[in-house]
């Protein structure tokens, strides 16, 4: 796959996500997490569960949504919070609010499902590297 095209797709699930179409994102960035070497292969694992998790959780599998959470976590951990021009550690910081809130047995609520915000300033998405 050329770097053209896994960009475009990359945009694709990220627009995806941001729709709140988890299972869509997934899809899309798995196609990529394929094809795609480390260290960048490890950063889709860990989003690509991440959106997994949000998706389990709309289906009523909150236990699932739990460990899926807590495995993207540790995944996204290794890179820095601009990675890609995208606002990463505010990524990893709702999504350890919602595997704790899960983990107690609360509900956040559709309502709260995050989005991966772009950050000021980016406009292309450079890759940068994991810690």
């Amino acid at each position: 796959m050329k770097s053209s095209e896994k960009e475009e797709k990359f945009e694709r699930g990220l627009a995806h996500f941001n729709a709140r179409e988890f299972f869509e994102a997934h899809e899309v960035w798995e196609e990529v997490w394929l094809v795609e070497a480390e260290p960048e292969k490890t950063f889709l694992q860990g989003i690509i569960q991440i959106a997994a998790a949000f998706h389990h959780y709309r289906r009523g599998n909150r236990d699932g949504a739990e460990t899926l959470l807590a495995a993207g976590i540790v995944k996204i951990s290794r890179f820095p919070a601009d990675h890609r021009g995208l606002a990463i550690l505010d990524l990893r910081e709702e999504a350890k609010s919602w595997a704790r809130a899960l983990g107690e047995i609360q509900d956040p609520g559709n309502d709260r499902l995050p989005a991966i915000r772009r950050l000021k300033g980016s406009a292309t998405i450079p890759k940068s590297r994991p810690r």
